[in-house]
């Protein structure tokens, strides 16, 4: 990211705040642990604060984000995301993906003008793409004799429709790989 600069993301509804980053850590430890008061102790917050903020993204929404069932013969209670809670989560981290990605690509402005020496740019083609989780595993062929490989996000994968066999071009910065398709870079 560009030195200096953060990116705060929060997403409201009808003017009103909907969901921030501390309402998706909440969602994702409840997604993660299966219960409200083990989300609100991993998080060192209480279970009436928990509760309170699932209930106010509940009116602010209109719809529930979390749902809770009772112990029965197989034990315990617990709490699941609705798919409704799924899907906020899923569009907060994508906001907060592309405006981080937005000021990282503002560093890297112009790249394509540059000249680069051959240790910051290698074309190559595609060899293997393995998806697992939210990170993707690209083995790139460089058309000179060697191969660079690559861990991308599962939604740059998405984006950029990577397949084994595309042409594209490894970007290469201090401490990570780039990959670069039809004008478009993702770290």
């Amino acid at each position: 990211m560009a030195e200096g600069l953060r990116v705060k993301v929060w997403l409201e509804r009808g003017g009103s705040h909907l969901l921030g980053e501390g309402g998706a850590e909440i969602l994702e430890a409840i997604d993660r642990l299966g219960s409200i008061s083990m989300a609100a102790e991993e998080l060192g917050m209480s279970y009436k604060y928990v509760w309170d903020y699932i209930a106010r993204i509940q009116r602010s929404l209109g719809r529930a984000v979390v749902e809770t069932y009772r112990g029965g013969r197989k034990g315990g209670g617990g709490a699941r995301l609705t798919e409704a809670g799924r899907t906020l989560l899923a569009e907060f981290r994508r906001v907060k993906g592309r405006l981080a990605g937005a000021l990282e690509e503002a560093a890297y402005r112009g790249v394509e003008d540059l000249e680069l020496s051959v240790r910051n740019r290698l074309k190559g083609r595609i060899e293997s793409l393995k998806v697992r989780g939210l990170l993707a595993e690209v083995k790139i062929k460089i058309e000179t004799p060697l191969t660079v490989k690559a861990i991308l996000t599962r939604e740059a994968v998405e984006e950029l429709k990577l397949r084994e066999g595309d042409q594209v071009e490894a970007l290469i910065k201090a401490t990570s790989v780039m990959l670069a398709k039809r004008g478009e870079a993702y770290r």
